[in-house]
């Protein structure tokens, strides 16, 4: 039978119980006849103080992968998105990316799936974009060479990043918009040909398309290219305004 509300595809988002951003941007890129479905990653809202914390969370998330899988299957979706970004390059870049595939797929038997690792890759090419780029993170520096070594694998050379440290995993959400506009700013060299938003839980998705418009230049926000390959691996080429270059014209 075809799911009433979502007879074009049911999407079920796998992201961490911290996470108040994944769910309601997602659910503003989402075109009539897509469904999202969502279960979390039971994760604590503990401090975050140094690159130790933050390996910990880290570690934290990725246990609590196939509970949240279990979850969501019983909803009986068409395909998994992966709502958290650094868990598809943790360790090992496009191999972390791989390993994390092969989790899904013996949990699934094989739905479509869909993690940033394999999202962004395909979002570059549509935009033109190899090279120079600019990183921004909520994350703290432990982060900052899984990020370079994964980036560098798809043709990117990380030459300005801020990785802003924020204090807990609901505090990622909280981030000011003017902290964000900063960190752009500060990111936005003469050379850098993209600037690029990892953390599926900064706010970063219609702030990433007004910037686009003042840069002149494309400002990739991690859950609209997620959302954006997901969307078009299954089929979907809606072309949705207001979040970005990807989801308007490609």
């Amino acid at each position: 039978m075809v799911d009433v509300l979502g007879w074009r595809g049911c999407f079920g988002v796998v992201t961490p119980s911290t996470n108040t951003v994944v769910q309601p941007e997602y659910d503003t890129m989402r075109p009539r006849g897509i469904t999202n479905h969502v279960a979390r990653m039971h994760i604590a809202n503990d401090a975050l103080n140094s690159d130790a914390d933050f390996n910990t969370l880290i570690s934290r998330i990725d246990a609590a992968l196939e509970g949240a899988l279990e979850r969501v299957l019983t909803a009986q979706p068409d395909r998994i998105v992966l709502g958290i970004s650094a868990e598809s390059i943790w360790g090992g870049g496009l191999a972390a990316a791989r390993a994390i595939q092969d989790r899904v797929d013996r949990m699934t038997g094989g739905l479509p799936f869909t993690q940033a690792a394999d999202a962004l890759p395909a979002a570059l090419k549509a935009l033109g974009i190899t090279g120079p780029v600019g990183l921004v993170t909520p994350y703290f520096p432990v982060a900052h060479s899984h990020l370079v070594n994964y980036l560098a694998e798809i043709g990117c050379e990380v030459v300005a990043a801020r990785h802003l440290q924020r204090p807990s995993p609901v505090g990622i959400g909280l981030t000011p918009l003017a902290t964000l506009r900063e960190a752009i700013n500060e990111v936005n060299r003469p050379e850098v040909r993209a600037i690029i938003q990892f953390g599926a839980n900064l706010p970063m998705m219609h702030l990433a398309a007004q910037a686009e418009a003042w840069l002149g230049k494309p400002v990739i926000a991690i859950n609209a290219a997620t959302y954006w390959h997901a969307l078009r691996s299954h089929g979907i080429t809606d072309r949705i305004t207001g979040c970005g270059r990807l989801l308007e014209e490609h």
